[in-house]
């Protein structure tokens, strides 16, 4: 077999994690489409098996013999074209996450990953111990390289590969989205290729899996650092690799935008549809926020499996009201109204006795809260009756500095847009509208405010959005200091004040719902402070 012959499937697949039989009905599908296609080599994701990342799943007994049993089941179904499937594996008590090569029902070569990160929402030494073996195999008899994912990015590692006389690379991943997570991969595998001198083959899943999006991006780089084939973003396919021939497809790489867009409406759809409901109840305020996750709800779900609540209180503006009734039009949504005042004065008497007695009367936050947390209250509701699955609407300028209220509208299932800023929640709107209004033009461009006061503004309480998520940004995603925000132009008491909100509002952030992955570092296992501490900057 000439390399200039090697036809070979990249699998860019959306294992489930958890679902052993389900993924290894689907790989051996795919490899009935290989063997059919008369491949040389199908490649499968990292730990295609049972999805990534399976976490403690791997330390119980029966889910890691269902892993064997199907790893044995992968190995008998492989005929005359070589498999290379990710895979948890017990090596005697050790696990290692591996990939393992198989051809005519039998196992003709394991790589265990050597470099097991341990950032952001990667966590693999809790559970691998990392591999020591050859990262070369042989294979129709040609000298074919093998790493996993964090492998490809370690510079000694790579080193240390460049010295092998191989012929072809492979590069087995479970990478996440996020903003230029792509453009990184591809600088990096272009690198490699010519640092190997060879064609580097590099496989990647698509789907969601909680907070994470396995976004897909599949590629091949020729050894002279060209990328000569690139799979659809975000799409479920396989593609072919011939080595022969010149006329090989790239897709189109989609801008930042759609991008977030295919990230977030994956993300939403496969939370929603894995956990084993199809239907979803969002709270409309007429916002931009309650907005853009409707319609990224349309998109992911259809406009039959979106219900919209309004819920006005004594402080809803008519405009609001009627922004949110052109967006359930727009969008093609049921809806509903269930107005709060009464509720919302119910409660004020209750209290009001008590308040008095304290010398506390004077509406403040309290009042503010209520009114949120009884909305709450029935959105949960109607999710309790309808087993609709809550979406909640908040941001992550909102979150990062606390302005969002806990059992209220931080109550529910699902925080779609919990990592996307303000600024790009508006960016998002105007590309949602790029073909027609969908958020109404109204919503976009009147000042935000949460209306829980008479004639209440965001800005009342916060920064202008633009120069909050300038702030945010540098000490969350860059992780400046505040000095070096400082010297950005920012003013001091400005920056400190922000920063300050963000360490004041770990304890909510631990609270809330788990929503998509799109920034380096997002709330949760990307960023994890103590809730307590008493380390202050400035």
């Amino acid at each position: 077999m000439k390399l200039q012959a090697m036809k070979i499937m990249l699998a860019q697949c959306a294992p489930r994690v958890g679902d052993v039989s389900g993924n290894v009905a689907m790989m051996k599908s795919i490899m009935v489409d290989a063997e059919s296609q008369a491949c040389d080599m199908v490649v499968f994701p990292e730990l295609a098996v049972t999805g990534y990342p399976p976490e403690d799943l791997l330390l119980r007994p029966a889910f890691m013999q269902a892993v064997e049993d199907a790893m044995h089941e992968i190995v008998q179904a492989s005929g005359a074209v070589c498999c290379v499937f990710g895979s948890p594996r017990r090596d005697e008590r050790i696990l290692k996450n591996s990939a393992v090569l198989c051809q005519s029902g039998e196992i003709i070569g394991i790589y265990d990953k050597k470099f097991l990160p341990n950032y952001g929402v990667f966590d693999e030494r809790r559970y691998f111990s990392p591999g020591t073996g050859s990262s070369i195999f042989t294979v129709n008899g040609r000298q074919v390289g093998i790493g996993i994912c964090e492998d490809l990015w370690q510079e000694s590692l790579a080193e240390e590969q460049a010295a092998y006389d191989c012929e072809l690379w492979l590069n087995l991943n479970a990478s996440p989205f996020h903003w230029g997570k792509q453009a990184e991969r591809e600088t990096l595998t272009q690198r490699r290729a010519k640092q190997f001198d060879a064609p580097l083959i590099y496989v990647n899943p698509v789907g969601g899996q909680d907070e994470v999006v396995f976004d897909g991006g599949s590629h091949v780089v020729t050894a002279q650092g060209e990328l000569c084939l690139r799979a659809p973003m975000f799409e479920e396919k396989t593609v072919l690799w011939d080595a022969g021939s010149s006329k090989l497809g790239v897709a189109k790489l989609p801008d930042m935008m759609t991008q977030l867009n295919h990230a977030l409406v994956m993300g939403m759809r496969d939370y929603v549809r894995r956990n084993r409901c199809s239907q979803v109840v969002i709270g409309l305020s007429g916002g931009i926020d309650s907005a853009v996750v409707a319609a990224i709800a349309v998109q992911a779900l259809g406009a039959e499996n979106v219900l919209g609540v309004l819920l006005p209180s004594k402080y809803s503006s008519n405009h609001s009201l009627d922004d949110a009734h052109a967006l359930v039009d727009n969008l093609g949504i049921e809806s509903i109204t269930l107005p709060i005042a009464d509720g919302v004065a119910v409660m004020d008497k209750t209290l009001a006795d008590t308040f008095a007695q304290w010398g506390k009367s004077v509406p403040d936050v309290t009042e503010e809260n209520i009114q949120a947390r009884i909305r709450g209250v029935l959105l949960m509701a109607i999710s309790n009756k309808t087993g609709r699955m809550l979406l909640t609407t908040g941001n992550k300028s909102e979150m990062a500095v606390g302005y969002a209220t806990l059992y209220g509208d931080m109550a529910g299932g699902f925080a779609v847009i919990k990592d996307v800023y303000k600024t790009q929640v508006f960016a998002l709107a105007n590309y949602i509208n790029r073909d027609g209004e969908v958020v109404p033009q109204n919503t976009i461009d009147k000042p935000p405010s949460a209306e829980l006061a008479p004639d209440q503004k965001d800005s009342d309480s916060l920064p202008d959005y633009d120069v909050l998520d300038a702030i945010l940004q540098a000490t969350i995603e860059e992780r400046l200091s505040v000095d070096d925000i400082v010297k950005q132009g920012f003013d001091r008491a400005e920056v400190l004040r922000v920063v300050r909100m963000l360490q004041n509002s770990e304890y909510k952030r631990r609270q809330a719902p788990p929503g998509v992955k799109i920034t380096k570092r997002a709330f949760g296992r990307d960023r994890r402070y103590p809730m307590t501490h008493a380390f202050r900057e400035g």
